[in-house]
């Protein structure tokens, strides 16, 4: 894991982030249907898992701009940004209805990450643990499917406390609309290091990665 020390002073958002981590602690989040007909033909194609390959995406996006990859060290008060940052994935139990953490590492390699990503699932459904150790895994941000609903809203509430900068994103069950595949996806990210335009960006470059791994993998 590694960093670098955000210089405050000179931070490109240095008003904005002094309100929103002072005066006024509050994340922003969004949610919008994006177009996953494409990505749904090529796993079906290629007899892959949808998603994963959509986990594959939606970290290499995470991990495009800094201002995603940001953290905050509450026992130096730094503000840092990571080198890279990894998802959090979960396995859900049928049998206790429980949710067992899995990290991944992220890799730009789509083969060696869809493999490993497929092994750390593997090896989370032989426990029912819940699994959580932030202290070692400071830079993994929270990537959480709910398939069971294509809702049309999610609001994740934090409370007051140390400022959390992890991206925190969850999607939905995709259906059809208009002869097309569209599923919901939500963006949580805090106010102090993201604005509405950090937060809609996400959107646009997940179409935009989507759009060129389809055409680069087939």
């Amino acid at each position: 894991m590694n960093y670098r020390t955000i210089d405050r002073e000179s931070y490109y958002r240095k008003g904005v982030f002094r309100h929103f981590s002072e005066d006024c602690k509050c994340s922003t989040s969004m949610t919008a249907r994006i177009d996953v007909t494409d990505l749904v033909e090529y796993s079906q194609k290629t007899k892959t898992k949808f998603y994963i390959n959509f986990l594959y995406i939606l970290t290499k996006v995470m991990n495009s701009r800094e201002d995603y990859r940001m953290g905050y060290l509450w026992q130096t008060e730094e503000l840092v940004c990571y080198d890279v940052i990894n998802p959090t994935q979960y396995v859900f139990h049928d049998d206790t209805e429980t949710f067992t953490l899995v990290y991944t590492e992220y890799c730009a390699d789509y083969a060696a990450f869809y493999s490993n990503a497929l092994q750390d699932v593997e090896q989370a459904k032989k426990t029912r643990d819940y699994g959580l150790d932030l202290e070692h895994h400071p830079n993994w941000f929270d990537a959480s499917c709910i398939p069971w609903l294509s809702y049309d809203s999610l609001h994740v509430e934090l409370p007051d406390g140390y400022l959390f900068f992890a991206p925190i994103v969850n999607w939905g069950k995709y259906r059809r609309e208009n002869g097309r595949l569209l599923m919901p996806v939500t963006v949580r990210l805090n106010h102090a290091i993201a604005d509405g335009y950090l937060v809609a960006n996400v959107f646009r470059l997940l179409q935009q990665e989507m759009e060129l791994f389809v055409q680069q993998e087939s």
